[in-house]
Order: structure tokens, then C-alpha cells, then sequence
């Protein structure tokens, strides 16, 4: 079943115009700073000019600080009179867990397991990596498998300096990819995280952060400036981009469960969770995956 992403908001925010109707928020983690919140918000609001964001119960604007965020109803007004302001209508790609399930995926999945060796959110080594065992450890696509169309249609390719050859897409360069912990990359795929190159590389939790990753350094193993296959910048900042789309504009994009066991009528799931449609879709291409869009 999809899960509520607004569920257990303590920030939520508003059009000046319109000060009983949230137009979104989001779940305060202690890493989450005045300036943080502020760069979020400008991937979300569209606005004819400078705009403010005011505490309402303080009255006090927020300021571009390493402050951290207080929880609360924040409200949204241009400075001007005659200044417009709404949320964007950017549209966000509905993702599910990328899998690696094809030949096309095999030179991937070794260039990322060769390049970190760990997991680069939590810093965990593969301490059997000599012995090839990977077992606990997935190669995470950036960008998804499952809208390589889309990839391919916004040239998205123009990001990857390896790619093999005229025909060679580019989303399976590990310079769109990064090795985390299994359960780590099942809440990168859903947004629940994202990372913020702009920001240090800062990762940035959206939910409930069991982990206690947030706030903390995307390893730098996989951003060496000088390394043929690092990590494009380009691509985070696109999924921070995402995730914020994702968890804070509206009530968020549903939220999918992804554990199907034997036994589980997975379709009938789907069918009947929200955004059915947009999610077969997604599962469907990540199925038929090795067909080329070249």
C-alpha cells in the first residue's frame, strides 16, 4: 500500500493569499537549517520577484542561516504588492526500487562496487569485497532504469563523460550511480533522502531518519574531481530536486511499498493504490529494461 507522505508533518507552509490551505510542508529532522528550508522552497515556489518567508507565530522571517529550522506554520508573500507567487507544477518521475536484472546492467554494477567499496551514506566498508562477496550491497541508480526514455528524451546523456559508444545511453555509467547498504537504497529510490551537492554534499532526510543519516557527507570516494567515473553533480542535484518535489509540495506523491513476498498479490496492490497508472508504467519498464532506446 502507498504511504502518506504528509502523515507526521510538524513544518507546513502557505500562499499569503490563502493563510488556512497549505500548499505543502515536510517532517523537521535537526539537520534541516533556515537556509536549507529557504533553498527548498525556491526549487518549489515560482514568483514574479523576492519573496519572504515568515514564521507565524513569531512574525519573523526567515533569515539565509545555519539556524535550524523551527517546527511551525510558515507563511509565503512578496515583498511587492503587485507580486505573484504560486508552486510550481513541475512534474515528478514516479520511482520504484531500480534492479539490476540484465546484461546491460553487469558493467554498472561492477564499476561501482570497484570504485566505493563501501556504502557511501552510511560509510559502512564491504569488508568481503576481496572475496566478491556483495551480499547487503546495491549498486543505486541516480536517475531510474525505469525512465530511461525520459533520460534519453531530456538528454540527460549529456551528463556522462564514459559513455561506450554512439549508442551507449549513458544511464548505466557508474557516474549515475552510487553502492549503498540495501535498505539504504530502498529510501534513496523512494525519495525519503536525497543529497544536496550545492550544500557540501549534505544528505538530507525528508522522513524519519532511523538511520541517523541526515546531515551527514556523501563519502568522497565517489566525487574524486580527478576520477574518470565520479559521481555527477548534475544528477544529485536532479534527485534533490525530485525529492523535494516528492515529499514537500501538496500532500506528496504517494510513496510505494516495495516488499512483494511470494504469496502477495502484488498487481492487485498497485491497481489499487493511488497513481496506478504511473506506477505500472514504472514497473513495466524497469522489467523490459535491456531494450535499447537508442
Amino acid at each position: 500500500m502507498a504511504r502518506t507522505r504528509a502523515r507526521g508533518r510538524d513544518v507546513h507552509f502557505y500562499l499569503f493569499s490563502e493563510p488556512d490551505k497549505a500548499i505543502g510542508g515536510m517532517k523537521l529532522n535537526p539537520s534541516i537549517t533556515e537556509k536549507i528550508f529557504l533553498s527548498m522552497l525556491d526549487i518549489l515556489i515560482v514568483a514574479s520577484g523576492p519573496y519572504r518567508v515568515t514564521l507565524r507565530t513569531t512574525g519573523v522571517d526567515l533569515m539565509q542561516t545555519d539556524n535550524a529550522l523551527k517546527p511551525g506554520h510558515y507563511d509565503i508573500r512578496p515583498f511587492s504588492r503587485r507580486g505573484t507567487i504560486f508552486i510550481t507544477d513541475e512534474p515528478c518521475i514516479t520511482r520504484i526500487l531500480s534492479r539490476t536484472i540484465t546484461g546491460r546492467d553487469d558493467f554498472f554494477r561492477a564499476r561501482v562496487r570497484e570504485r566505493d567499496g563501501k556504502c557511501v551514506i552510511t560509510g559502512i566498508v564491504n569488508t568481503e569485497a576481496d572475496v566478491n562477496e556483495w551480499r547487503g550491497f546495491h549498486a543505486a541508480h541516480i536517475f531510474p532504469l525505469s525512465s530511461e526514455e525520459y533520460w534519453v528524451q531530456n538528454g540527460f546523456s549529456r551528463w556522462i563523460t564514459n559513455r561506450m559508444g554512439v549508442h551507449d545511453t549513458g544511464i548505466n555509467s557508474c557516474q549515475n550511480g552510487l553502492l549503498m547498504l540495501s535498505n539504504i537504497h530502498e529510501k534513496f529510490d523512494g525519495f525519503d533522502f536525497s543529497i544536496n551537492p550545492d550544500d557540501g554534499y549534505k544528505i538530507i532526510c525528508f522522513d524519519r531518519d532511523p538511520f541517523r543519516i541526515g546531515g551527514s557527507i556523501l563519502d568522497n570516494i565517489c566525487r574524486d574531481p580527478n576520477g574518470e567515473g565520479a559521481v555527477r553533480d548534475e544528477l544529485l542535484r536532479w534527485h534533490f530536486r525530485q525529492a523535494v518535489l516528492a515529499n514537500m509540495r501538496g500532500a506528496g506523491e504517494p510513496s510505494f511499498e516495495m516488499d512483494f513476498p511470494p504469496g502477495t498479490d502484488m498487481m492487485g496492490e498497485i491497481l489499487g493504490g493511488p497513481g496506478a497508472a504511473k506506477r505500472m508504467e514504472a514497473e513495466l519498464s524497469s522489467r523490459l529494461n535491456g531494450v535499447s532506446f537508442a
